[in-house]
């Protein structure tokens, strides 16, 4: 084999190597980048569940309130 036929199959070696690593590597971090978009969403989801979980029950305690005034009148007094 010549000089110029090893340098082009060591080359083209060298270099199938290095976009396969490469494509590999960009593969694993859009997986990364991919499953961190997932744990945002649940995440996100989580805090519009709580938030109306928590509306839920702020209407529940206006009820109530409302109720218990009915039953016993609360007096407001001014804190001067």
């Amino acid at each position: 084999m010549s000089r110029t036929a090893k340098f082009t199959l060591i080359a083209t070696i060298f270099v199938s190597t290095g976009i396969i690593w490469g494509v590999h590597h960009l593969q694993k971090k859009e997986k990364e980048f991919m499953h961190a978009g997932i744990l945002r969403d649940e995440e996100r989801r989580a805090k519009k569940d709580k938030f109306q979980q928590n509306k839920l029950e702020l209407e529940q305690q206006l009820i109530l309130q409302r109720e218990y005034e009915k039953i016993q009148p609360v007096k407001k007094h001014d804190n001067r």
